[in-house]
This record gives structure tokens, C-alpha cells and sequence, in this order.
């Protein structure tokens, strides 16, 4: 089945876009966390949101999850790691499964994790954003693990479970992982060696391990990484007015098309994007 619209991303820009697909009766596959914007949960307070002046981030947050459930918008809590344009439609690749979509749009927020040296070489070649699609592939080998996030614990415990070896890097403090083939790095990886496949890693004070794959993961793919040709300028997506990006049928918008990264911009954005692939969908039909 192919859908008639994917949206990547739970923030105000996906959570608008989505309100006005569902409006106007599309089929929509919405990507990203149940729990909507970890960004809008952690505000303080939000004083330029129209007619909820001085919110607190947390209500508002509950807000958008209510009104998602309100309109029966469904969203599948999935990372999403690689994406093919395909002519008229989008295959994408979301924890070992394959879905389409006839329309596109980003709505990732700002990716602020660096992609690690060789990270980018070696994808698909050793390197690896997903446990459960590729785990079996290491059975009794030496693999590193970054962890960017605690709810990916389970994965690394999961892995650990297949290799002989881990070496895990944690992003954050307190990783609760503690098995004994599971060696806790001291310091970061810092970049991924290898010649027609990952051979090891560095730790970014030089210090080497062997190992035969590394699973990097964290909470979003860099746009760099997970459709191949997307124009960008820096870190953020290049988009003309209507939200559209180089690629036919791939739009985006809210904190990845760049600044101002307000809450306001990004509903505004997604609710453009929104009515752009309405339009490029009837030209569609017309084919």
C-alpha cells in the first residue's frame, strides 16, 4: 500500500502538517516519538504562541497530543533510516520494514549530533543505525555501540546479546548497561576506521579497538544521511516558499529549514508544506 503522504517528525510542524492531510481525507504515515516535541515539553514558558500567551511547554505538549488523538492521527514510533526517492513515490526503511509514500515531508527539527568520521563512508559497509536489522549479522563478533539516548539501552543489551564483544560509548551519564562482554569506553568514539568495510574505532583520545561493526544510535538520522542528493545549506534543508526541497515531492519544514527555531514558524511551515503537497498530489492524479 502506498500512503499518500509520509510525515518524519512529531514536533508543531509534523503535528500541523498531519491536521490538514487528515482535514482533507489522505492517507497519512506519520513517523516519530508518541510523546510529540521533547523541545516544546522541556520550554519554560512559550509567550508568542497566538492565544495561549505565557503557556508552559509541558501543557502544550499536551495539547498537541490530545489534539492528534482528537483527530484519530496515528503515529508509528519508529526511526526512520534511510529514505529512496522512486519516481512518483518514496520507499523508506524504518526498523527493518519497508513502507511508501507518494509525498514527502521532513519534519525533523534541528539535527545537532555530528556525524562521526567514517560514519557516513561506512554506512551500510559496518556501519549500522539499527539493533534489530542488523544485529544477527555480528553472532560472536566485536561490534562498538554508541548510545545517544537512555531509551536505546534495551538495544544495546540486545546486541550484547548476539556479539562476543561490546564496547559501548554512552552520550549521556548513568548508562545502566552492565554485562560482562560489555567493556563501557572512557572516553567518546571519535572516528570509524577501515578499508572496504569497518576494521575499528578511535576513541577521541586515539585510543584503538578492533572491531567488526559499530551501531550508532541516536535519536535522528542527519538529512545528509538519510535521503541521498538532499540540497542543504549547512546543517538545515534548503526549501523554496511553497516548503518544497530539490527532490520531486520531498518537502520540509519547522527547526531543519533553519532559524528563527520558534514553535510559531514551525506550525506556520508545516501548514504550508501541508496545502504544497495537496497541490503536487492533485497534479499527480491527473497523470
Amino acid at each position: 500500500m502506498a500512503y499518500d503522504v509520509c510525515i518524519i517528525g512529531t514536533g508543531p510542524a509534523g503535528l500541523s502538517a498531519a491536521i490538514n492531510f487528515k482535514l482533507h481525507n489522505k492517507s497519512v504515515l506519520w513517523f516519530g516519538s508518541k510523546d510529540m516535541s521533547l523541545k516544546v515539553e522541556k520550554s519554560e514558558k512559550i509567550a508568542n504562541y497566538p492565544g495561549i500567551p505565557y503557556v508552559g511547554g509541558k501543557e502544550l505538549n499536551e495539547k498537541f497530543m490530545a489534539h492528534a488523538e482528537e483527530m484519530g492521527l496515528e503515529i508509528t514510533d519508529k526511526l526512520v533510516t534511510n529514505i529512496s526517492p522512486m519516481g512518483s513515490s518514496f520507499m523508506l526503511l524504518a526498523d527493518n520494514e519497508v513502507y511508501e509514500a507518494k509525498a514527502l515531508l521532513l519534519a525533523i527539527g534541528s539535527f545537532t549530533a555530528k556525524s562521526m568520521p567514517g560514519e557516513e563512508e561506512y554506512l551500510g559497509r559496518g556501519v549500522s543505525y539499527c539493533a534489530t536489522c542488523d544485529g544477527f549479522l555480528y553472532k560472536g563478533k566485536t561490534i562498538a555501540v554508541h548510545l545517544g539516548a537512555e531509551k536505546y539501552e534495551h538495544e544495546a543489551v540486545y546486541l550484547a546479546e548476539i556479539a562476543d564483544k561490546v564496547y559501548l560509548s554512552a552520550g549521556y551519564k548513568d548508562c545502566k548497561v552492565d554485562l560482562p562482554n560489555v567493556e563501557k569506553l572512557a572516553t567518546p568514539i571519535g572516528k570509524i576506521n577501515g578499508e572496504m568495510k569497518v576494521s575499528g574505532i578511535e576513541t577521541v583520545k586515539g585510543e584503538a579497538r578492533d572491531v567488526d561493526g559499530v551501531f550508532i544510535l541516536r535519536n535522528a538520522v542527519a538529512p545528509s544521511m538519510l535521503i541521498n542528493g538532499l540540497e542543504l545549506e549547512g546543517p538545515h534543508i534548503v526549501v523554496d516558499r511553497k516548503m518544497q526541497t530539490n527532490i520531486a515531492g520531498c518537502y520540509a519544514a519547522g527547526d531543519c529549514t533553519g532559524r528563527p527555531y520558534q514553535i510559531t514558524k514551525a506550525v506556520g511551515e508545516g501548514n504550508i508544506a501541508a496545502h504544497s503537497i495537496l497541490e503536487y498530489l492533485a497534479e499527480l492524479d491527473k497523470q
